[in-house]
């Protein structure tokens, strides 16, 4: 029996250049008229007025496709060790497809502050309603992601309409993410954007996507978070979007990390000495996998992408963060010498017994505790009871299937917190609006201090020494190509996202 996740072409998320222009967006916005938090116009100026020297980088991290063993160790070969300027962990936003996922791990990552996404269910570019809408009650029903949660979308390959995007409204999303930053940020032209809303139509993708720009679509409240492309020595001609590292460089015909680095170090340095505008890396994780058979990146270029982080964050006033955080900052924008009292950048953590048995998104809390849904097709395992059919985008949540002398388990309601919430029991462990959740993160110190952040190190890709990064331990503790027989695999490590997510996962290998 085979059982393996296509991996994602290079050509998924990739641009050859420029997808817009002035001319092409039209666009127009009176910002007196369009206001925070619930309007931006789409401009290079960093928002609320700031001047950019007090503006914080933002450097997005997020991932796409499904949730797996594998897909979680290629980000947090990058994350785990990693803290932000305030000393806590990096989160980061997933977009996530459920064919392969595997629902308990989404839970996990969830539980552990990382945002959860819409990537639909079957990775469909333009896709229909049912497929938006299905993601949405799937991981709400099988994974415990409140409704409320899933805020954000991107479009599989980047393939989306001005109807995805009305789709998107029709149901509350927050914002979408599948449009390109095209030109660089030192162009007169650039259509690096901070993020915005729809009131007044989209001002990226205009020579690509018919149907938008020139005021359309209008979608008041909708936001727009582009995806900022870096640039080899080439520059607007030279655009490298998702997977930077799998393109070649300055027209050569083959992969070089060390050009990869230095255009990734170029484009960096051009956004943090301009309008800060954010930049991003925007991953397939599979493709950097060291846990997934078959697929064997070369270790330079992992050494590569760290080199960039450690580069990165040895920069005052950088943060790596998710969308949901992002968007948090340019709603309400604060000073970077203000950063210390700004809620969405801490890391608040439930406090949980860790003796306590319930099926909650935290390890040494669920073990044992999971049921497995053993479909030939996408096994996984679940908190919330299994389907008597596989999920699909005509039926996103079947009736559970109860196995023989158990209760059926009960799926997250709307007024409790997934980490207190016992399916098992059906009952809330906290009845408080505040939950009981604890904020590690540290003060941001005067005079500059604390501004960069911490325990990274490197293992000198560029020649210039380092301290070594602490070693890596994988997201599911097991070799490589152990496949699972059901049971949870309980080691706490240390994680992208803090103290919880080691958990269950099928690593498919050929049998």
């Amino acid at each position: 029996m085979a059982l393996q996740v296509p991996v994602v072409t290079a050509q998924d998320g990739s641009i050859s250049g420029p997808t817009s222009s002035s001319s092409a967006a039209g666009y127009s916005c009176d910002p007196s008229q369009c206001q925070l938090p619930n309007c931006n116009c789409a401009s290079t100026s960093p928002p609320g007025g700031l001047s950019p020297s007090d503006v914080p980088q933002f450097v997005v991290f997020t991932a796409d496709d499904a949730i797996q063993s594998y897909t979680l160790d290629a980000v947090n070969q990058f994350l785990a060790q990693r803290k932000n300027p305030n000393g806590c962990p990096i989160k980061m936003t997933y977009f996530t497809s459920l064919n392969y996922t595997n629902y308990t791990l989404v839970t996990d990552w969830y539980v552990a502050g990382n945002e959860i996404a819409d990537h639909t269910m079957t990775h469909v570019g333009s896709p229909p309603a049912d497929e938006i809408n299905g993601n949405i009650i799937a991981l709400n029903a099988l994974a415990g992601i409140p409704l409320d949660a899933i805020q954000g979308f991107r479009a599989p390959y980047l393939n989306y309409t001005a109807q995805t995007l009305q789709l998107l409204a029709d149901v509350d999303f927050t914002y979408d993410s599948s449009t390109a930053s095209s030109i660089p940020v030192t162009d007169p032209g650039t259509d690096a954007y901070w993020p915005y809303t729809l009131d007044n139509g989209l001002a990226n993708d205009c020579l690509t996507v018919d149907g938008i720009c020139k005021g359309l679509p209008k979608i008041p409240g909708l936001w727009e978070i582009p995806m900022y492309a870096f640039f080899d020595n080439l520059g607007v001609d030279g655009p490298h979007l998702m997977d930077p590292w799998l393109d070649t460089a300055n027209g050569a015909s083959s992969v070089n990390d060390t050009a990869t680095f230095e255009y990734m170090k170029n484009t960096f340095t051009d956004h943090y000495n301009g309008n800060r505008q954010p930049i991003g890396l925007y991953t397939h994780p599979i493709h950097l996998s060291t846990t997934y058979p078959g697929v064997n990146p070369p270790n330079s270029t992992i050494q590569m992408v760290n080199e960039y982080l450690d580069w990165v964050q040895m920069q005052q006033d950088v943060w790596i963060v998710s969308n949901e955080q992002l968007l948090a900052w340019v709603r309400n924008p604060v000073a970077v010498s203000d950063l210390d009292s700004f809620e969405p950048l801490k890391c608040p953590t439930p406090q949980v017994d860790p003796n306590l048995k319930i099926c909650n998104g935290i390890p040494q809390n669920e073990a044992g505790l999971l049921e497995e849904c053993d479909f030939p097709d996408f096994p996984f395992f679940t908190c919330y009871g299994c389907p008597q059919v596989e999920v699909s985008p005509s039926n996103p949540n079947p009736p559970q299937q109860v196995p023989t002398g158990q209760e059926m388990r009960y799926r997250l309601p709307s007024n409790c917190s997934t980490p207190f919430w016992d399916p098992i029991a059906g009952s809330c462990l906290c009845q408080s609006s505040a939950c009981a959740f604890t904020d590690n993160s540290r003060p941001i110190g005067p005079n500059g201090a604390n501004l960069t952040g911490g325990g990274t190190g490197g293992d000198g890709f560029d020649g210039s020494g380092g301290t070594p990064t602490p070693t890596y331990i994988n997201f599911n503790g097991a070799n490589p190509i152990k496949l699972w027989s059901g049971s949870l695999v309980g080691i706490m490590s240390a994680l992208a996202v803090g103290a919880f997510g080691a958990a269950t996962g099928w690593v498919l290998v050929n049998v």
